[in-house]
């Protein structure tokens, strides 16, 4: 078969050759009983076991896997996603050939939908059809996939992914696909290449028996000439003797050639992505996110359960600085109960901050929790989506009060010192004006935010680059305040992982970055190259 090279997005990065699997739809079929009644009752059974298997599955997960089958917890359990199914039953349909009829009709309006958002959840909509069919007729659709497959086709589903052994490589090239969607921040968590967007496959009926990934480049390369793989097999030879390398001066202090001390802190997601990380890693954790504790199933936390797990943090750093952001809900996080529905623009609505000091009730039981955590260790605060300095102060008085309302009940507490995410250009534009403790530098959304251009719509990805001027004029003005007020800044967004970026941001002044635990030693091994 002649090479096929097809380009497409890049959304997980890295190399990968193999065997390929190519995606089939399995189609069940069920013997109906032709009692709407009864295959009403069938639905409903159906979709209750769907339910139930998910959230099994949340309880042996944390962080973002539990988020994504959150997700789907949350759309079984909305009435009006079986409401077309269920009015055609009453009519004669059978429960099977009802629900897939009306769940492919969500499906197409979620692939029509303007908004990339709601694109990217396609494949979660199909998981869901095919969960509860799966219950409906007793056979499983989950496609088995062998370990160190290049996974072709059209899309492919959080079931489908999970139940695939990615520790043994592997990689995902899809004829559609999302860099935002629930399978790409999985693969990037696993650390298996993907790439989407490649268009129709040019295989003419037959399918290849090889293909090479580069989801650096966004590159599928199926069938390869010899001379081709023998490149790309150098590629990935080159590729793992730099991540040992990387990996095995982890516990390296980072120091650029010129003889600079950087502080690379770690981002983490919940307390599981400390499992088996020495601390002597990183200098402390610049970001302890906190929307998992939020997840819908588990309902709003109370303060006893969100001081456990601060404390588990803290005690894992051991002293080093930990660093938790207060709630950051609402853009593409929503939680049930708490963020807004219908916002016409959610990014540029009730999030971050706002949506926490417009539920003081919530926010006030999250800055107990935090006040009573920070005498086990180092601990700091800091705010999203901050714009304004009233904002800061407005939690910093809330603050004030809860730590006062502790010391007044006889509970141990410290009041800990508060920061600001500069994620919004406003806030970069008057750092100085800022009350802040110290900066954390949100460089996903102060990119998307200064160059009015989403990361997941590919038309514009082409703006969304922190390398911009502009971006980095606004995070050397940052670093500039902060050294004229004499508090730290750091940058923890996307940016400090991506190491041909490392030299543009330490030139701005930085000296703190924050990445994921998997990106410490490519990031200490860049550190070492910048030399003024």
């Amino acid at each position: 078969m002649t090479e096929i090279c097809l380009t497409g997005r890049a959304a997980s990065p890295g190399l990968a050759m193999g065997p390929v699997t190519v995606l089939t739809a399995t189609v069940t079929s069920r013997k109906a009983t032709g009692d709407p009644a009864r295959e009403a009752d069938a639905l409903k059974a159906a979709i209750e076991g769907a339910i139930t298997e998910i959230s099994e599955l949340i309880a042996t997960v944390q962080g973002e896997v539990a988020d994504i089958l959150e997700f789907q917890v949350a759309m079984l359990g909305d009435d009006a996603l079986a409401e077309g199914a269920y009015d055609a039953i009453a009519v004669g349909l059978a429960a099977d050939h009802a629900w897939r009829s009306a769940l492919d009709a969500e499906i197409a309006g979620y692939r029509a939908a303007e908004d990339e958002y709601f694109r990217a959840r396609v494949a979660d909509i199909v998981d869901i059809r095919d969960r509860v069919l799966a219950h409906l007729s007793g056979v499983s659709t989950v496609t088995k996939i062998t370990g160190g497959s290049i996974v072709a086709g059209d899309d492919i589903s959080p079931s489908t992914f999970l139940a695939a052994d990615w520790t043994r490589g592997g990689a995902i090239a899809l004829a559609a696909g999302s860099p935002s969607s629930h399978v790409a921040m999985l693969a990037r968590a696993r650390g298996a290449p993907m790439v989407v967007g490649l268009g129709a496959w040019l295989w003419n009926g037959r399918t290849p028996a090889l293909a090479l990934v580069d989801g650096d480049t966004g590159t599928v390369i199926f069938d390869p000439e010899p001379e081709t793989r023998l490149l790309f097999e150098q590629r990935i030879a080159a590729a793992n003797t730099a991540r040992a390398t990387a990996d095995a001066g982890r516990a390296e202090p980072a120091i650029t050639a010129d003889g600079r001390r950087i502080a690379v802190l770690l981002n983490i997601a919940a307390p599981e992505d400390l499992a088996d990380l020495d601390p002597a890693i990183c200098d402390g954790i610049g970001l302890v996110r906190t929307e998992f504790l939020f997840e819908a199933s588990q309902g709003l936390p109370d303060e006893d359960s969100q001081y456990a797990v601060y404390r588990r943090i803290l005690e894992w750093a051991k002293g080093k600085p930990v660093t938790i952001r207060t709630l950051d809900a609402g853009g593409d996080k929503p939680i049930a109960g708490l963020t807004i529905d219908g916002e016409s623009n959610p990014f540029l609505g009730l999030r971050g901050i706002r949506l926490s000091l417009a539920r003081p009730e919530v926010f006030r039981v999250q800055l107990r929790a935090l006040s009573r955590a920070a005498v086990l260790g180092v601990l700091k605060v800091m705010l999203p989506m901050i714009a304004d300095p009233s904002e800061l102060d407005r939690a910093g008085a809330m603050l004030d009060a809860e730590f006062a309302a502790l010391k007044a009940e006889g509970i141990a507490c410290a009041r800990p010192p508060l920061g600001i995410m500069v994620e919004v250009p406003a806030a970069a534009l008057r750092a100085e004006a800022f009350g802040a403790a110290f900066y954390s530098i949100g460089s996903n959304d102060l990119t998307q935010y200064t160059m009015a251009a989403a990361r997941d719509i590919g038309a514009v990805a082409d703006l969304n680059d922190t390398s911009n001027p502009a971006v980095l004029a606004l995070i050397a003005r940052t670093v500039e305040a902060g050294a004229k007020r004499g508090v730290e800044v750091s940058l923890c967004g996307d940016a400090a992982g991506d190491t041909r970026l490392t030299t543009p941001l330490l030139a701005t002044g930085l000296t703190t970055l924050s990445v994921a635990p998997v990106a410490v030693g490519r990031l200490k091994a860049a550190i070492a190259m910048v030399s003024s």
